[in-house]
């Protein structure tokens, strides 16, 4: 063997390009993407249906590069807003190098899971299924639940993950990079999401607001930034939280301004946290009726329209 050949068995080829994560909604997607990054890019609550929007987390790995898109939860849309979703659904499946289906292990592949399954069917490319929040079932179903699985013929692997605890999650990623291609890495090393940190500004109030808020109101928010302007030492964002009833605006204001005060100071504190500087933060609140089941007002929440209308900032 000549020294060239011995350098090139030396020399560890490097893997990049992009894994999107489907499942029905509450699965934990966001949840895993964030372990994996290990930032904050997507925003979790116990609700179902929080992801609205396909977002990027960009994993970054002395031989790799894994970006993940993160994904809406598959479901039956019957509205202006869920017809999006599966729309931003559609769109981050295009292009995509490896796809893992995340079912709630505890549950088993449910009908709900079917959907997801069904999109499976339709890729040419590998197919990994997560097994999710196995540290909350009994360790003697999860053997009869992966023989289950693998009989569905579709998976490529099947994988047992708690995206909580981080039990397995390392193990996905590795069995990810294995199916990339090798490239060169598509996103700068720095980088951990495609978000600009008005929308992420966004989100995190959205969270806020579901988080403090119940009944039919976390389904009814949404956020749009009005105004985020940076300085040396501070960023000024004003945003408008949108709900659809008059009652809804009551509960996210709170008796004397007491909820509204609440998910403010706490969207602040995070953000702070995740920009590195201190925040002023201007929220107002505003019925917008029906909002969910109208295409064009649903439009204008998208981030990527919000950018063409500000100019690309």
């Amino acid at each position: 063997m000549n020294a060239a050949m011995g350098e090139t068995n030396l020399t560890t080829a490097f893997h990049a390009g992009f894994v999107a994560i489907i499942g029905r909604p509450n699965a934990g997607k966001s949840t895993l993407v964030n372990r994996l990054v290990g930032r904050k890019v997507a925003i979790v609550t116990s609700r179902p249906q929080t992801t609205r929007n396909r977002i990027l987390g960009m994993v970054n790995r002395p031989n790799a590069q894994a970006v993940l898109i993160d994904t809406p939860g598959i479901h039956r849309a019957d509205s202006a807003l869920g017809r999006q979703m599966m729309d931003e659904l559609a769109q981050a499946l295009e292009g995509i190098d490896v796809l893992a289906v995340m079912i709630d292990a505890r549950e088993g592949l449910t009908k709900g899971d079917r959907l997801a399954l069904d999109r499976a069917r339709r890729f040419s490319g590998p197919v990994i299924l997560l097994l999710n929040k196995i540290d909350r079932m009994p360790k003697s179903a999860l053997l009869p639940l992966i023989a289950s699985c693998s009989k569905e013929g579709v998976f490529s692997d099947v994988i047992p993950i708690s995206a909580l605890s981080g039990e397995g999650v390392e193990i996905a990623l590795a069995r990810f990079i294995a199916y990339l291609p090798e490239a060169s890495a598509y996103f700068p090393e720095d980088q951990f999401t495609d978000q600009p940190e008005r929308f992420l500004a966004a989100e995190i109030i959205r969270e806020k607001a579901m988080v403090v808020s119940r009944q039919e109101v976390p389904h009814a928010v949404a956020v749009l930034v009005e105004s985020f302007e940076e300085s040396d030492r501070l960023i000024k964002i004003s945003a408008t939280i949108q709900v659809e009833r008059d009652g809804q605006k009551g509960i996210l204001i709170g008796r004397g301004g007491g909820t509204i005060k609440e998910l403010g100071t706490a969207a602040r504190r995070e953000l702070e946290d995740i920009l590195g500087t201190k925040i002023f933060l201007d929220l107002r609140v505003r019925v917008e009726r029906d909002w969910r089941d109208k295409p064009g007002r649903v439009r204008q929440l998208d981030w990527r329209r919000q950018l063409e209308r500000l100019g690309g900032e």
